[in-house]
């Protein structure tokens, strides 16, 4: 019955979405001798154009979004608030971000890929320059939840223009060249956040960051190249709730969305807490040692494009179950008393994590047949809504037991998370 709803709602679907179609290519209909436009593929400058310019987009949206997570235990201390509470900082951002991204997609539709990206990180760092500035915690929250809401114009129609303008054989590497971007920004926004705090305070850190994003917004607006495979059309709310409702009923993505929340909440609640574990005894670490560890994102850079180009060759549904693996063995390995496991712990969970996040979204720009921005929403809004409810829920497991209160709560998700890519795979729901 349900295989039935879907295939009628499709049908709803797919005539409006030719007419529109067809409205815009008819003047090209009279001249055969036109080729359509060609996808970009790997090798060519265009691809590394692209590329270049998706980098800097994945760079800016994770160092804006991630940049406060080192600060957490000083937004503690000056602020008088509890680690749950400190957790906002960051949550509120993530959770704005997932309900806004639900519209996101179609808004990019009516607008236009890339001008939809370009302004979406404009206004964002905007929002980073006042955050700074703003002297009180309640102000510091709302431009916070503000910029979450401004972010969600980025990573679901970045996966939607890599779907839509990526040849099939570069779509894997694209996608992990994007997901590699977004590591490098982590990174910065973790490492040159400790630095710079420890030099001028946690105020001039989260300065820096935003003057990184409006860099990065130029250097998309100047070498991103239009959408040459998408058509505008008005925004059609009936239709967008129709094309939500078709991909819920697929037999595979609400399955990858569920994936996307479990492991972007168990990497998102170690990275929140850990600082908390490393900066009390007997580790007592400064903030710059603590940005320091988190150079272990230069393996999730390299491995995200490697994973990528791995997925073409093994497949995509049998690369995940192995990455979410690496994911679990890094959590447990967090439990250490030993400062060098941890870091290695540290390590093998972000290789498993940007793995795991490439093949999963990936996944979902393959499987999508209609509506890849909204298909890419749905697995963001997820993605985020992991993000925001474990990692505040991190904070609850650890006020009551510590490190392993929390690392327990994260390898469960995880090995739930398991559990379901090996389900996947053998019922061969893939993409």
């Amino acid at each position: 019955m349900a295989g039935q709803d879907a295939d009628t709602l499709e049908q709803e679907i797919a005539p409006v979405i030719d007419t529109a179609e067809a409205a815009e290519t008819a003047p090209l209909a009279s001249h055969a001798a036109i080729a359509a436009p060609r996808k970009i593929e790997f090798g060519t400058p265009e691809f590394v154009r692209t590329n270049c310019a998706l980098f800097a987009a994945g760079f800016a949206t994770f160092a804006l979004l991630y940049c406060v997570q080192p600060l957490m235990p000083l937004f503690s201390e000056s602020f008088h608030v509890s680690a749950a509470g400190a957790s906002l900082a960051l949550s509120l951002t993530t959770g704005l971000l997932a309900v806004s991204l639900l519209v996101a997609g179609g808004l990019s539709e009516a607008w236009g890929r890339k001008p939809m990206m370009v302004g979406a990180l404009v206004l964002s760092a905007g929002l980073g320059v006042l955050s700074a500035v703003l002297p009180q915690w309640s102000a510091f929250l709302v431009m916070r939840a503000l910029m979450g809401v401004a972010l969600s114009g980025l990573p679901a129609v970045a996966m939607a223009y890599v779907g839509e303008e990526m040849h099939p054989r570069s779509l894997g590497i694209a996608m992990g060249l994007y997901v590699g971007g977004t590591g490098l920004g982590g990174m910065s926004g973790r490492l040159l956040t400790g630095v710079v705090t420890d030099m001028w305070g946690w105020r001039a850190a989260v300065m820096t960051m935003a003057v990184l994003a409006v860099l990065c917004a130029l250097i998309m607006w100047r070498y991103l190249p239009a959408s040459r495979h998408f058509v505008r059309r008005p925004l059609h709310l009936g239709l967008l709730g129709k094309t939500y409702a078709l991909q819920l009923r697929d037999r595979t993505l609400p399955w990858l969305f569920a994936e996307g929340f479990l492991l972007a909440g168990g990497f998102v609640a170690v990275y929140n807490y850990i600082g908390y574990r490393l900066v009390a005894p007997p580790f007592s670490l400064s903030q710059t040692k603590i940005g320091l560890i988190f150079a272990v994102y230069l393996c999730g850079i390299v491995s995200s494009a490697w994973i990528g180009s791995l997925s073409g060759w093994l497949g995509r549904r049998t690369l995940l179950p192995i990455t979410l693996g690496l994911m679990l063995l890094g959590t447990l390995l967090t439990r250490a008393d030993s400062m060098p496991v941890i870091v290695l712990g540290i390590a093998v969970l972000t290789v498993g994590f940007f793995g795991s996040h490439s093949v999963a979204s990936a996944s979902v720009s393959a499987r999508a047949q209609t509506g890849k921005a909204q298909a890419s929403s749905l697995y963001l809004f997820a993605y985020y809504a992991g993000s925001c409810v474990v990692g505040s829920l991190g904070g609850v497991f650890w006020n009551l037991g510590g490190w392993s209160g929390m690392t327990w709560m994260t390898g469960s998700l995880l090995l739930v998370a398991i559990l379901v890519s090996l389900w996947l795979r053998a019922t061969g729901r893939s993409a």
